[in-house]
């Protein structure tokens, strides 16, 4: 009996979900991921284009929002079975920033945390308080039996070697302390960076902006994550960015980052 091909878990700040709909289908039908974490879709719920993804073969559920944020769970071939739509105990926050489901035997946490900009200022703080509330909600995701994955935009730079330049970003709530110390903190809870664990010390980009020409230079970021549970870890077979969404006309400026895990 032939092995069974690895599972993909892909992640991919869309940037308009309507607007780049064309390169997100084209994506789906070259790679084929098992399981797709979108966010910042700026689009209504109304709005978000459900049955263009059902004939990719996709099932998928969505928290959107008008103008801004939104998050999506999508899974080859199946629904996802939505588990929490938002983080508990945040009925005051009306932003759309975090979605979760049960998909090819995982738990998959989708979620889009806050840029932060500018800092000092209440943006910033709400970037704090929401990291502090998703921290103490993975706590439980981490110690779980059941293989979990949190993936999405994390909005956050760890380290120095994640960043073309850090330089010329050192105001930028993306770098800032407060940042990386909640970051850090999130993987002492047992998580592992899956791009960190396969590439090392080797520089990896997720994100170049569309500003003096960062995509030719290779002047880029990485702010998209994908955290393993250590119910999960164990599984990973390889991680990479899909850097050749980045190049299609009119693409989000961030890339398709994923793991595969052994089944």
């Amino acid at each position: 009996m032939p092995a069974r091909k690895p599972l993909k878990v892909a992640t991919f700040n869309i940037n308009g979900v309507r607007t780049r709909l064309a390169s997100l289908l084209a994506w789906l039908q070259r790679d084929a991921p098992d399981v797709v974490c979108l966010q910042e879709l700026k689009a209504p719920d109304e709005a978000f284009p459900a049955d263009a993804i059902r004939e990719a073969g996709y099932g998928a559920i969505w928290h959107g929002q008008r103008s801004w944020n939104g998050v999506a769970i999508l899974a080859r071939g199946m629904d996802p079975l939505e588990s929490r739509r938002g983080l508990p105990g945040g009925g005051g926050d009306t932003q759309s920033r975090y979605l979760e489901a049960a998909a090819h035997g995982l738990v998959v946490g989708c979620l889009y945390l806050p840029n932060g900009n500018p800092q000092p200022g209440p943006k910033f703080d709400y970037k704090l308080a929401w990291f502090d509330h998703f921290i103490d909600y993975a706590q439980g995701l981490a110690a779980s039996e059941h293989p979990v994955v949190l993936a999405g935009d994390y909005n956050v730079v760890p380290t120095d070697e994640d960043i073309y330049n850090p330089r010329s970003w050192r105001r930028d709530a993306l770098l800032q302390p407060e940042s990386r110390e909640r970051y850090a903190g999130l993987l002492a809870q047992g998580w592992t960076d899956a791009l960190r664990q396969r590439f090392g010390q080797e520089r990896v980009y997720t994100f170049w902006d569309y500003f003096r020409q960062h995509w030719e230079r290779n002047s880029g970021l990485r702010i998209d994550h994908l955290l393993l549970n250590p119910a999960l870890a164990p599984r990973l077979k390889d991680a990479g960015v899909d850097r050749w969404v980045r190049a299609l006309p009119h693409p989000s400026d961030h890339a398709p980052t994923w793991v595969t895990l052994r089944r």
